[in-house]
């Protein structure tokens, strides 16, 4: 090969190199939850985290989201599968599970460690994760006392955590007969898009204080350091 050849392909690659370390990588938001997240009934591209998801890409953010959703989880299954997503790294975490712990009675205080349990263990993995926590209310019928514990479980959490906190994820659709499927407990796609609303008002500051949201555009505009 002439030496010509050999330096062209060097600066060739070399410039690959260089272009591929510089582009800028996407910071991950992981919404670990149950039903709702899953978007149970409904196609996935319509579940809330998805049309989280077209809101980032419509302003240019550099954010993926991974829906974590799993239908009739609970705080300790969410736990236990925990290990396996933090696999891969993670920046923001949207913590929605406990409404199948309310729904089946179970003890509120094994809810609230298990819940606990999953921000440190998310924190000791990634020390600089932001965490959000989802609220979440129960039907009347369970009992007020049981009830008023229940919802304590995620301010008492956000405050105790200072973390981010989305005060009742399903403001606005919860109980609202033609925002939900015909069990009355999960959102059509119309009601999962007054959710993503709920959850964009609380997540994009978070986002907004992270390097991902600012745009491509003005990512490539940067001066060179």
């Amino acid at each position: 090969m002439p030496r010509s050849a050999v330096i062209y392909a060097g600066l060739f690659l070399g410039c690959w190199f260089f272009l591929c370390a510089a582009a800028p990588v996407a910071k991950t938001v992981l919404f670990l939850g149950d039903s709702i997240t899953a978007g149970y009934g409904i196609d996935a591209s319509q579940a809330y985290p998805a049309v989280i998801q077209n809101k980032i890409d419509a302003k240019g953010w550099r954010f993926k989201v991974i829906n974590a959703g799993q239908s009739g989880d609970t705080t300790a299954g969410g736990l236990g599968r925990l290990d396996w997503l933090l696999r891969s790294r993670i920046d923001i975490l949207v913590l929605e599970l406990g409404a199948n712990d309310g729904l089946r009675g179970l003890p509120v205080e094994n809810a609230k460690k298990n819940l606990q349990a999953i921000i440190d263990r998310t924190r000791q993995r990634y020390p600089q994760v932001k965490i959000i926590i989802a609220g979440m209310k129960l039907p009347p019928n369970l009992g007020a006392d049981y009830g008023r514990r229940f919802e304590a479980i995620f301010s008492d959490l956000a405050k105790k955590n200072k973390t981010a906190l989305i005060p009742f994820i399903l403001e606005g659709v919860g109980g609202v007969r033609n925002l939900n499927l015909s069990d009355a407990m999960h959102p059509t796609p119309e009601g999962h898009k007054l959710v993503a609303a709920n959850v964009w008002k609380v997540l994009e500051p978070v986002m907004k204080s992270l390097d991902g949201a600012r745009s491509r555009g003005e990512t490539e505009r940067q001066p060179p350091v």
